[in-house]
């Protein structure tokens, strides 16, 4: 029996009155949109897999208004992240290997990921800390280097949340769940909404829990990452990682020759698609 394969990816404008952070990010989605989503239109079509995109809808709505009237202090950045692992989730329930790519993630290669990386294996996820990633007191007003969406933070997050499970590690893996590759059967072991209102108000005592030094709670929030990492530990799920498969662009812009999927967090999406033109990649 063949393996059902299927590709999808998931983007809502957060309003301006939600928006907490990277407000210029959301002027560039908007300029960027139709080619990003067209560029892994075209990706999925040419290894025949098919693919799906999601926006907001009545689903979307009425998944944030649990969190609204449960956890208002969610939020709507953080809720939108765990909806995509959400739809994730539902979609191993209909196919056998599933791959998600975030909305700012560039395919510029034709190789088939599901042929390439052997899911068997393991989820194909990016993990690790960029070097010199420390908190660091810049005066006695308690000024720090990292947000909670920092991969530092998600490392002291999930660090503090298992020690809480009494699994005590120096130092998690950090995930990053912009591009994720999965068998159905290593979601369901990670169980990642099992005891979910558990997780949430574990996060939420860590928060004000004054055992915890001010450089370290600083960094605590509702990350879906950390949740991600706190499950694979707990319940022992194999990963692997991506590699050349996910080519960060952040502080700086480049594209290494061995790139496949380009992961535009900086979103320069100008120099992303001048690098497609000059190495005649074409969305069509």
């Amino acid at each position: 029996m063949a393996i059902s394969r299927v590709i999808y990816s998931f983007y809502i404008e957060i309003p301006n009155e939600l928006l907490v952070s990277h407000h210029s990010s959301k002027e560039k989605f908007a300029d960027n949109y139709d080619w990003l989503l067209t560029s892994q239109k075209h990706y999925a079509n040419k290894i025949g897999v098919e693919y799906k995109h999601y926006t907001k809808d009545e689903a979307f709505d009425t998944y944030a208004k649990w969190f609204e009237d449960n956890y208002p202090q969610i939020s709507y950045y953080d809720i939108i992240n765990f909806y995509k692992i959400h739809l994730m989730m539902n979609l191993s329930e209909e196919y056998d290997e599933v791959l998600y790519l975030d909305i700012d993630v560039i395919p510029v290669t034709d190789l088939n990921f599901f042929e390439e990386i052997d899911l068997s294996k393991g989820i194909a996820i990016m993990t690790g800390t960029a070097n010199g990633q420390q908190p660091i007191i810049k005066s006695s007003t308690l000024s720090y280097t990292h947000g909670v969406r920092s991969p530092m933070a998600k490392m002291w997050n999930s660090k503090c949340l298992l020690a809480d499970y009494d699994v005590n590690l120096d130092q998690p893996d950090v995930f990053n769940t912009a591009i994720v590759g999965a068998k159905r059967e290593h979601l369901k072991q990670l169980k990642y909404f099992d005891d979910f209102e558990e997780t949430l108000d574990t996060m939420e005592s860590m928060i004000s829990d004054e055992f915890y030094p001010d450089t370290i709670s600083y960094m605590f929030g509702y990350d879906n990452e950390t949740v991600w990492g706190t499950k694979t530990y707990l319940n022992n799920v194999p990963y692997q990682e991506l590699g050349y498969w996910h080519h960060l662009m952040d502080k700086w812009s480049y594209i290494t020759k061995d790139a496949k999927f380009v992961h535009c967090i900086s979103k320069d999406f100008d120099y992303v698609r001048q690098w497609c033109e000059k190495n005649n990649i074409q969305f069509i």
